[in-house]
């Protein structure tokens, strides 16, 4: 029988040829931060329920305080009764589960420290395990240098292409704080690890959503043909949240909103929805063409980043009904700071296929809602049939993706209104994920976790990528040259940001889509 012809769903299964995990140790430096009971712990747990992790695996948590193996397992089933996808915990998981956590109290910068790690380490068995180690650095940015290099010198980490075993190192964002820091930490890390070592993770590439953003494009011959100038006017990347800054105000005075979230998710989304096909579903080729797109942004001169950048800040207002404080007022923020919690930009990409096609992105704190989405706004209809009568009255098409909350895909095409008149309205295609696929979506980690795991780089970030991120992103930095904010430059919590922000857009004649709750 034809496939074709099928009412059966066709399945390809490409994750049956996923590479086993091995046998292994991770040690989490930074055991006693937030991130490892809010995220890292919540993960492997959930990979352990679901059969991902191998039957000989440990983990081994690592961090300042005096703490027994016992007492830091305690601390860690409190956490998962708040932090867990899945609630209740099960009792007899969670007990399994526990059996394998370890922990060992020690300063990241003495080498005593780094030698009873590896004694501890030289006890597990069999060999694999205490051969084949992840680094997970869950620690201030400042430290992973002098811990990559503590590991080197007690031998656990190698720097070797093609070691018996393998050793290699997670290192969470922020990774540097603009180019020259980022280069020296390269630097300063490849003299202990090969770069096929080093894992750079942001979670936001362990999203489902923003992984089916490859799946969407290049599996589905009806859209890539749409994907580029020919039928694209502009492009919209919003990535907006609902609260204020909260407890990270000192962290976000050393960051702000350009550093903290246009160098890194919203450039990866970029990178991601824009870049050209692959030439294999291979971690270099996808991240060879990544690459290739970030280097293909136009640069913003500094004294041109008034016309294309727009910054804000937010001030009290409400949101929701319910009152905000302004971000000066929040804890371990400077009363008279200038540290951008909104950024709105315009963009070129000029390569063949996205020349001419302006990309407007944004992001901020305290906006109406959280969502993150990519709009591709398509040119309107000639000015004849319905377009001549309509005008400005019909819309254009888009297609929104939809990367949270409520995942989902829609197309926005013009239908007819069923009546005697011949009235005109947008309407919208829409695929949900939870709809389709039911409710279970894996949080970021969970899949990151096991990639790192099995050594696979395909969603974290090479080298040069990183550096071709800085490179763009500190011009901007250069053309706002520490400049206190205006007045034009404030926006009330529970806004979309300063009215400048409109503006970027109005000149071209577009205007910002802004995000829908529950769509």
């Amino acid at each position: 029988m034809i496939p074709e012809l099928l009412d059966e769903p066709q399945v390809c299964r490409l994750g049956e040829s996923r590479k086993a995990v091995e046998p292994c140790s991770m040690v989490i430096f930074g055991a006693s931060g937030d991130l490892t009971s809010r995220k890292l712990i919540p993960a492997l747990y959930h990979d352990f329920k679901a059969g991902l992790l191998p039957g000989e695996f440990l983990v081994v948590g690592f961090a300042r305080r005096e703490k027994t193996d016992e007492s830091w397992r305690a601390e860690l089933r409190q956490a998962l009764g708040q932090f867990s996808r899945t609630q209740p915990v099960d009792r007899s998981g969670w007990e399994d589960f526990a059996a394998k956590l370890l922990y060992l109290a020690g300063d990241g910068i003495e080498p005593e420290t780094y030698r009873r790690l590896a004694e501890r380490l030289a006890g597990f068995a069999p060999e694999p395990l205490r051969r084949n180690r992840l680094f997970y650095l869950a620690t201030s940015p400042s430290r992973f240098a002098d811990i990559v290099a503590g590991l080197s010198a007690a031998g656990l980490l190698r720097r070797e292409e093609a070691p018996p075993f393998w050793q290699r190192v997670v290192i969470e964002k922020p990774f540097g704080h603009d180019l020259a820091s980022a280069r020296a930490l390269n630097a300063a890390l490849t003299r202990h690890a090969h770069e096929h070592q080093l894992f750079r993770i942001d979670h936001y590439l362990g999203k489902e959503t923003v992984q089916n953003i490859l799946t969407f494009r290049f599996a589905n011959a009806l859209f890539e043909p749409l994907w580029s100038r020919q039928t694209v006017d502009h492009v919209q990347i919003t990535v907006s949240e609902r609260m204020g800054v909260g407890a990270r105000g000192a962290f976000y005075e050393e960051v702000g909103a350009l550093r903290d979230m246009v160098q890194n998710h919203l450039l990866q989304v970029l990178a991601l929805m824009a870049m050209e096909p692959p030439v294999a579903l291979e971690a270099e080729a996808i991240r060879d063409e990544k690459v290739k797109l970030l280097r293909s942004l136009r640069p913003i001169p500094p004294d041109e980043v008034h016309r294309h950048v727009v910054r804000g800040q937010y001030t009290a207002g409400t949101n929701a009904g319910e009152p905000r404080r302004a971000y000066r007022e929040e804890p371990g923020v400077q009363p008279d700071s200038s540290v951008e919690t909104f950024v709105a930009l315009r963009l070129w990409v000029d390569n063949w296929r996205w020349a001419g096609v302006p990309f407007y992105l944004r992001t901020g704190k305290s906006l109406p809602l959280s969502a993150s989405e990519v709009r591709l706004q398509f040119r309107r209809p000639p000015h004849v049939l319905f377009a001549a009568r309509c005008g400005p009255r019909l819309d254009a098409n888009s297609l929104t993706l939809r990367l949270q909350p409520d995942e989902g895909i829609s197309l926005h095409i013009n239908g007819k209104v069923p009546g005697t008149e011949l009235t005109l309205r947008p309407v919208r295609m829409h695929f949900r994920y939870d709809a389709e696929f039911g409710a279970y979506t894996p949080e970021a980690y969970e899949r990151l976790l096991l990639d790192a795991l099995e050594g696979d780089p395909t969603l974290f970030i090479r080298r040069d990528e990183v550096e071709a991120a800085w490179a763009w992103v500190d011009q901007i930095r250069a053309g706002w040259a520490d400049a206190p904010l205006s007045e034009a430059e404030f926006y009330p919590a529970g806004t979309w940001g300063p009215p400048a922000a409109e503006e970027l857009l109005c000149a071209a004649g577009h205007t910002w889509r802004n995000p829908q709750s529950g769509t």
